[in-house]
């Protein structure tokens, strides 16, 4: 969080604290994590859009047995880039 803090705050269009901006950005991604965490989508106009996913309970094997386990359904966190920021790491 700080080195995204840092380069945020050493901008030139910034004019706020590094502290300040590092509680900014803790806060912003306060809100995505609780908006997750009540199974809303978050959508950064021209960044992307974070979602939840479901993954559906599988069997797999253990590598160092060869025995067969059960891994349960779980939900994870994604994210889904923006044309926008592709193009610009493009």
């Amino acid at each position: 969080m700080k080195e995204l803090a840092d380069i945020v705050a050493d901008t030139e269009k910034n004019e706020s604290s590094k502290a300040q901006v590092e509680r900014n950005l803790r806060s912003a991604f306060e809100a995505i994590t609780d908006a997750l965490g009540h199974g809303e989508e978050v959508t950064i106009p021209g960044f992307g859009k974070f979602s939840v996913a479901s993954r559906a309970a599988r069997t797999a094997r253990n590598p160092a047995t060869g025995e067969s386990i059960t891994v349960p359904a779980k939900k994870a966190p994604a994210f889904k880039a923006a044309k926008a920021l592709k193009d610009a790491v493009n």
